[in-house]
């Protein structure tokens, strides 16, 4: 009995010690630099960089410039999908990147964009093969 329960104690740390070493690891892995996006790690970010209204627009712009916005976003290798601007809102971009980078993007937005706009953002996956697949066999029917 007693060895039956040091058998399961050490069981229990040892998988609550490797359980902590794989999430410190998947917290302190450096950015894949300029990995591509594939089928199989890509991610779709819509970002909503709502405007500050309460600013004019020139002062808005003065101080994206100032924060470095243009220069360092969208960061290099990150394709932009679209980017538009939406009246009363702001700008929406959407954006395909390798999972990998997310944290990267995401620290430009903070260290550059924070200010003139408020963001909020939105990560998806590309759905429209499956969709229109779903779709075609529904009405092949």
């Amino acid at each position: 009995m007693r060895s039956n329960r040091r058998t399961w104690t050490v069981a229990a740390l040892l998988a609550g010690a490797l359980a902590l070493t794989s999430t410190t690891m998947a917290q302190t892995s450096p950015p894949q630099g300029n990995a591509a996006p594939t089928a199989d790690n890509a991610v779709l970010l819509t970002v909503f960089f709502k405007h500050d209204q309460s600013r004019p627009l020139n002062e808005l712009n003065a101080q994206l410039d100032k924060q470095g916005y243009y220069k360092s976003f969208p960061p290099p290798g990150i394709e932009v999908v679209s980017w538009y601007v939406m009246m009363g809102i702001g700008q929406v971009i959407t954006l395909r990147l390798p999972a990998s980078r997310l944290r990267e993007v995401n620290r430009i937005v903070e260290d550059t964009a924070w200010g003139p706009y408020r963001t909020e953002f939105y990560p998806t996956y590309d759905y429209k093969a499956v969709g229109m697949a779903q779709h075609d066999k529904a009405t092949s029917n």
